[in-house]
């Protein structure tokens, strides 16, 4: 938790509804432990998609589909999201979750390991949403900014780990030092490089929103 859980309760009682699709399939994937975008982050990227109305979105992690469907919702009329997930059983899920949203047609859930997907992908996106092995945010950046266009946005999620990130190396479980290290370096790159800008806010388990700078 990094905010004091009375205001993020507080945040949360603030929210309208959901729709009916999306409330069935967050609360399954509760109950069997999937992990998906935390209540405050919805609420962001919902707004950020509303705001930017970007045409063309890519989403590296699909898991059960919750966030593809949230960011087709709030896309322009016309939009797409391009998503890829590896895990094998939450693939059919989450292409079921898409038929029973009316959602299939402007979904493309691309199956495999995102590092070769990304490798694979032309064109270019307005929007990219970076919510997969948190390890290899870092290693999948040069492809991310390859494909996001001059004036795109990239959202990077879960970049604060429940407040690890601050700590030293030597305060975290040693199963968790790898991906310590490396969202500590994958900010600091996203921080450093004169040619982005990026604010890192304590949004649910921490976003990073990401664009060029323009010269």
């Amino acid at each position: 938790m990094i905010t004091e859980e009375r205001i993020s309760s507080y945040i949360r009682s603030l929210e309208r509804p959901r729709p009916a699709c999306l409330e069935e399939i967050r609360r399954a994937a509760v109950l069997d432990d999937v992990p998906i975008i935390r209540v405050e982050t919805e609420a962001f990227l919902a707004f950020l998609t509303d705001l930017l109305k970007p045409m063309n979105i890519l989403e590296v992690g699909c898991a059960v589909g919750y966030s593809a469907l949230l960011m087709a919702s709030h896309q322009p009329a016309g939009g797409s999201v391009t998503t890829m997930e590896k895990y094998e059983p939450r693939i059919p899920v989450a292409r079921a979750n898409f038929e029973k949203a009316g959602m299939a047609d402007r979904i493309t859930l691309l199956p495999g390991d995102a590092t070769e997907i990304l490798a694979s992908l032309e064109g270019s996106y307005d929007m990219i949403f970076m919510d997969a092995a948190k390890a290899q945010y870092i290693n999948w950046l040069p492809d991310v900014l390859r494909l996001l266009k001059p004036d795109g946005i990239l959202i990077s999620d879960n970049v604060l780990q429940d407040g690890d990130v601050l700590e030293s190396r030597y305060a975290v479980t040693r199963r968790d030092r790898t991906i310590h290290a490396r969202m500590r370096e994958y900010l600091q790159e996203l921080k450093s490089r004169e040619d982005l800008s990026t604010a890192v806010l304590p949004v649910g388990d921490g976003v990073a929103v990401t664009t060029r700078v323009k010269k």
